[in-house]
C-alpha cells in the first residue's frame, strides 16, 4: 500500500475545523450582528414614540396648605369632578403638603378644616405635568349647612369605608 500525501498547512486544518462545527464566516457574523443591532434600535426607537397607557393620560396634583403662614397639616382635600362627584381625598403631610396623581382633565380641589373657612378652586390637570395651588386658609369656620353636609358626607364614608 502507498500512503497518499496529505496537506497539514495550517489553512487546511482550518478550512476543515469550519466546516467540521460549521462556524460562520466573519462575514456573517457582522451581517447577523448588524441586523440585530437594527432591530434593537427600530424597537427602542418605537417605544420612546408611544406613550404608555397609564403614565401618558395621568398628571400631578400637589396642594399646599396654610393658614397665617402656618402649614395646616390636619385639613381635608377634596377632589371633585365638575359634576361634583368624589375623585379623592387626601390629608396633608405636616408640612401643609398633599400629592395626587389625577387623570387628565378638570377638577374642583376643595380645602376645608373646621377652624378655617373652605377654599374651592378649580384646575386643569395635564398629562405628565404637575398642578400646584397654594390654598391660604382664613380664620372662621364653615357655614353650618357646609359643616352639616360635610358632617354627612364623612358619615357617610365611614359607614362605606371610602
Amino acid at each position: 500500500m502507498s500512503a497518499t500525501p496529505t496537506n497539514t498547512t495550517p489553512a487546511s486544518v482550518f478550512a476543515i475545523a469550519r466546516r467540521v462545527l460549521r462556524i460562520p464566516s466573519l462575514s456573517r457574523v457582522q451581517a447577523i450582528i448588524g441586523t440585530l443591532a437594527g432591530i434593537v434600535s427600530i424597537g427602542g426607537a418605537v417605544l420612546s414614540v408611544v406613550p404608555s397607557g397609564h403614565e401618558a393620560s395621568t398628571g400631578d396634583l400637589v396642594a399646599i396648605v396654610k393658614a397665617a403662614g402656618r402649614p395646616v397639616a390636619d385639613a381635608t382635600i377634596e377632589v371633585l369632578t365638575p359634576q361634583n362627584a368624589l375623585v379623592a381625598t387626601v390629608t396633608p403631610d405636616a408640612g401643609g403638603r398633599a400629592t395626587q396623581e389625577l387623570r387628565e382633565g378638570v377638577y374642583l380641589v376643595r380645602v376645608s378644616h373646621p377652624r378655617y373657612a373652605a377654599d374651592v378652586r378649580r384646575v386643569q390637570v395635564a398629562a405628565r405635568q404637575t398642578v400646584e395651588i397654594r390654598a391660604n386658609l382664613r380664620p372662621g369656620s364653615s357655614t353650618s349647612i357646609d359643616r352639616s353636609v360635610n358632617n354627612a358626607v364623612t358619615a357617610v364614608r365611614r359607614a362605606f369605608r371610602f
